[in-house]
């Protein structure tokens, strides 16, 4: 069915106090549907009205709810389930946003969850049951029946999204890209389905909000490769984006400058960003320098830096003694734990080397998921929701432990094993087992290979075949023994986030990271075990 959301955005919405107001029959979507789309649209920096969370206790529901339709929104989007239309408050609420699309420009989104547009229309099925029963209760007041009836034949012609045969999450997806669109935002696509990170991005947000006026600051996001950091950079910048007066992501940096004149596309990039599309020629890399230091130090911006391996990249791309805007915020994603350093933050800012700048600066590492939140993410990519079936539970539990809360390895192996047969789920579980999925490795090398010397890669190597599990202070004795400089290579391989030391001073290792430094042993080894 195509998709038409009547009227245009208005120029007003932004004087909102919510971007979107989310109706639905509690009872038919509350806790599955429609708590996926709340919160993907949230994730997306859409400021949504949900009944159930937005109202003070104490205040008038009805009144409340009618003061936002009125007053502190003008886009709507309807979730039409099997059961919506017994629901009296429902079948008002919806009588009430068409009275007031006819006075107003509103954008107007009928989602068709589980019933089809035609049956909302005429009202049939369970619509037509649901009717026999209005026309019981309410003998009197057959005119209000009948301005139900109207409301949802008059919502059924404008078009909307229909679920039809496909998975929830790629549904979700498409509805948050088309409000998007039509709210002419310029937040970052995230996954419809995101588990196990409220609570780091609630403490950045608390960083970000922790002083509103005048403190400028820099932060990194760290952890090993797939476990999330860019994704959860996502997710705070649309969130935050609208209390600055100028912000950009500039993505996969790393990646980017290794590319013929990618410093000054990304310098491009920054400029335009900040001044919404404005930005003048940039010839060479140090009049790009000059040019971001004149947009930044007029305004309170935010500006993330994605894939960061070194501070020396961040230098040559925005200089040093920036003179930020106070209140403006850095924000980096890296594999290196220690990337930041008090001399860097002091020559970025340009603050008195003596000076402490410990507040300015804070570190959030990114943690593997939890079993039940592996679980739930692999079945939203392999089933398209958070459940499966008793056949496949055995592989999927195998399979999740093997990914040990990796989100990137759950999302690859889930949505290679989607709608295949319990025979290709066995097989892939036993190849799996044997050799380490080439995609994921691919992302996890990365780390490796950003090693500065052989050295640091052949101790990790050697860590990773013999002494995972092992104490520290007795591996490094018998590796210094070898040649090795242990010390400052255990260092490295904890910066890079390859290795972790527990609380008991163990050797530990993320199974995934272990396998592919095995797999590199036994590529660089073709004889080994012959």
């Amino acid at each position: 069915m195509a998709i038409s959301m009547v009227h245009e955005a208005s120029t007003s919405i932004s004087r909102c106090s919510y971007h979107v107001f989310l109706s639905f029959r509690g009872a038919d979507t509350r806790k599955n549907f429609t708590d996926h789309l709340y919160a993907a649209l949230v994730q997306a920096g859409i400021h949504t009205f949900r009944d159930d969370e937005k109202i003070e206790r104490g205040k008038n529901i009805k009144d409340e709810i009618e003061k936002v339709i009125l007053h502190e929104t003008k886009n709507f989007i309807i979730v039409f389930s099997k059961d919506y239309a017994s629901s009296t408050w429902c079948l008002n609420e919806l009588v009430k946003i068409l009275e007031h699309r006819k006075s107003s420009q509103l954008i107007v989104l009928p989602v068709f969850y589980d019933v089809d547009p035609t049956q909302v229309k005429k009202q049939t099925g369970s619509y037509a049951e649901a009717f026999v029963k209005h026309e019981e209760s309410f003998k009197s007041e057959m005119g209000m029946v009948q301005r139900w009836r109207a409301a949802l034949k008059e919502v059924a012609d404008l078009g909307g999204m229909v679920l039809q045969d496909r998975h929830e999450s790629q549904f979700i997806q498409d509805i948050v890209k088309h409000v998007q669109n039509k709210l002419n935002r310029t937040a970052l696509y995230v996954p419809p389905c995101l588990v196990g990170i409220n609570s780091l991005v609630t403490r950045i947000n608390w960083w970000l909000e922790e002083d509103r006026s005048n403190k400028i600051g820099i932060a990194t996001i760290c952890g090993i490769g797939g476990i999330g950091k860019t994704t959860i950079a996502k997710v705070i910048y649309n969130q935050n984006i609208q209390r600055f007066e100028g912000y950009s992501f500039l993505a996969d940096v790393r990646e980017t400058t290794q590319e013929r004149n990618g410093l000054v596309h990304l310098q491009r990039q920054l400029i335009s960003n900040i001044l919404k599309g404005k930005a003048n020629k940039i010839y060479n890399a140090d009049d790009g320098i000059l040019k971001i230091k004149e947009v930044v130090c007029c305004r309170r911006v935010l500006i993330v830096f994605d894939n960061v391996d070194d501070l020396e990249t961040i230098t040559k791309l925005i200089g040093l003694q920036i003179p930020f805007f106070p209140g403006s915020k850095i924000i980096l994603t890296s594999r290196f734990r220690y990337l930041l350093s008090g001399p860097f933050i002091s020559q970025l800012f340009g603050l008195e080397a003596s000076s402490s700048n410990g507040d300015l600066c804070k570190v959030f590492e990114v943690k593997e998921l939890a079993l039940n939140e592996s679980l739930q993410l692999f079945n939203w990519y392999a089933f398209g929701h958070n459940s499966i079936t008793e056949n496949f539970m055995e592989y999927a539990s195998n399979i999740v432990k093997h990914c040990d809360g990796l989100p990137l390895a759950l999302q690859v192996l889930g949505s290679s094993l989607s709608s295949k047969s319990m025979s290709v789920w066995k097989s892939a579980l036993e190849k799996l087992e044997a050799i380490p999925d080439s995609k994921i490795q691919k992302i996890l090398r990365v780390s490796y290979d950003s090693l500065q010397d052989d050295h640091d890669k052949n101790l990790f190597l050697d860590i990773a075949c013999l002494f995972i599990g092992k104490d520290r202070d007795h591996t490094a004795t018998i590796l210094d023994g070898c040649d090795f400089y242990s010390t400052v290579g255990i260092e490295n391989l904890i910066g890079r986030s390859l290795l972790i030391v527990n609380e008991k001073n163990k050797l530990m290792m993320h199974q995934m990271v272990r396998d592919m430094g095995r797999e590199i042993i036994r590529q660089e080894s073709p004889d080994l075990g012959k």
